[in-house]
């Protein structure tokens, strides 16, 4: 490792420590009123919302694919696909700020209209991360590590360490990952943004929070994106 690589190792710890800590008491709560509520919901509804929630990610899935440019990563370093990374974040960033804020301002109809519109940017940013680090999206393998990404990124504490773990193991782990647990997919998604996408459908404030959600929600994707790459990266890389 060089330095650089290994001041990155110590970050990716870090990264790894506060994420498998447990989230605060209002989040963990929250948690519990979702879980009970989903209780209440018939099979019949969770089971079209999660076919609604699958056909849409695989179709944006299959889009981004399409017109994702691959981009020549080969022959860079990790410092190099970082600072690449890091400059892709701060323009799809801006990109789901404005959408949020326009969805917001929109009242309630536009305010539906932003998840999907949301989901995308967050798929398609996915995919140009993938690109950056070198890895091929045209393989189903790769597809299926950028939802454990985004599943990492928006899920509950449990999940969570998870998913981290698949991560990890991802070379030993993904002959046997068919694909994803689309109903806990969905689910865990939907209790993550649940409340202050609700908040964005308010009159007057609804911009406001429909543009500072965006921005927070994609730099938390940003976050995890950048070390899950920088975990596989550094776990092919030797120590000294």
């Amino acid at each position: 490792m060089n330095e650089y690589e290994q001041s990155i190792y110590r970050e990716v710890q870090d990264w790894k420590f506060k994420l498998t800590k447990k989230s605060r008491l209002l989040n963990r709560v929250s948690k519990k009123a979702q879980n009970k509520m989903n209780h209440y919901i018939p099979e019949k509804a969770h089971q079209v919302i999660t076919d609604g929630i699958k056909h849409m990610v695989k179709v944006t899935l299959a889009g981004s694919n399409i017109t994702t440019k691959k981009l020549q990563s080969e022959g860079l370093s990790l410092e190099q696909k970082d600072k690449k990374l890091d400059e892709k974040l701060a323009s799809y960033r801006k990109t789901a700020t404005i959408e949020g804020a326009g969805t917001g301002a929109g009242g309630i109809f536009l305010g539906m209209a932003d998840f999907p519109l949301l989901l995308s940017i967050k798929m398609k940013f996915l995919f140009e991360s993938a690109s950056i680090y070198g890895y091929d999206t045209t393989e189903y393998e790769e597809r299926l590590f950028l939802l454990h990404i985004f599943q990492l990124a928006f899920s509950s504490d449990e999940k969570r360490r998870e998913t981290l773990q698949t991560i990890e193991e991802w070379d030993n782990k993904k002959e046997g990952l068919a694909d994803m647990d689309w109903r806990q997919f969905q689910q865990e998604y939907r209790d993550h943004i649940d409340l202050v996408k609700v908040l964005q459908l308010l009159p007057g404030v609804g911009a406001v929070i429909g543009a500072y959600a965006n921005y927070n929600l994609l730099d938390q994707l940003g976050e995890t994106a950048k070390n899950c790459y920088r975990l596989r990266t550094l776990k092919t890389t030797p120590r000294f």
